[in-house]
């Protein structure tokens, strides 16, 4: 398989966004387990965009519609993964899908490894001060998932930061949690880009019982972001 081929199958099981991280740069990096990326040489990543009217909807907070919304894109996203993973499977090809949305680190809120951090290096955006990538479609409004194979496709690269001097998702969060730090190329910790304890204490304490969410979700920063704003077609 090429990747044109893979692309065309990403999209027509649903994706919006695709592109291919070389794995090297990720070696010693944290990941569940430690010894997650040795079988493989890239990383798959996918994105789908999140729904413009239903964002438009969140003004004060989470509401019950972003809510759902969120969980159905994660559970399309691992479809997609795990129907593309099959047919490079049945090519002979090692793959492994790692779910869009799944903490496998319960103090440091942590997945297998970050879909943020693959696809910035595949190319599909780059890290916003809110610590979350920035599509140059859409913004921080997509959801990703990440298929690791041994399958050695032509890697893409990242994109140069397009937030400069913008401020407006620091400005929107509720908790004060983002700390507005700007990233050129490389990618930052989330110490240097906001404060966890803030965010997470906010959403459980404030927007959790308001509209029963199961994910640490909020959205006025994803929201706030001018590059989703512009709405601009994927």
């Amino acid at each position: 398989m090429d990747k044109d081929s893979i692309r065309e199958l990403a999209f027509s099981l649903g994706a919006d966004f695709f592109g291919v991280a070389d794995l090297d740069p990720f070696r010693g990096e944290i990941t569940i387990p430690e010894d997650l990326l040795d079988p493989f040489k890239r990383a798959i990543s996918m994105g789908v965009g999140l729904n413009r009217e239903i964002m438009r909807g969140v003004i004060s907070g989470p509401t019950m519609l972003y809510s759902h919304h969120y969980q159905v894109v994660n559970q399309l996203l691992d479809q997609i993964a795990l129907r593309l993973s099959k047919t490079l499977q049945r090519q002979g090809f090692r793959s492994l899908p790692i779910p869009a949305s799944q903490i496998l680190d319960r103090d440091q809120y942590l997945g297998a490894i970050s879909h943020k951090s693959v696809a910035r290096m595949a190319g599909l955006g780059w890290q916003g001060k809110s610590l979350l990538l920035v599509n140059p479609q859409v913004g921080p409004r997509i959801r990703l998932v990440t298929v690791l194979t041994d399958l050695e496709l032509d890697a893409d690269a990242p994109l140069e930061n397009g937030c400069g001097e913008c401020h407006e998702c620091q400005k929107a969060c509720p908790a004060g949690a983002i700390k507005g730090t700007p990233f050129g190329l490389g990618y930052g910790t989330r110490e240097q880009a906001y404060d966890m304890k803030a965010c997470t204490e906010k959403i459980i304490n404030d927007f959790g019982p308001q509209v029963g969410v199961t994910s640490l979700i909020c959205g006025l920063c994803i929201q706030a972001c001018p590059f989703g704003r512009r709405n601009k077609a994927y």
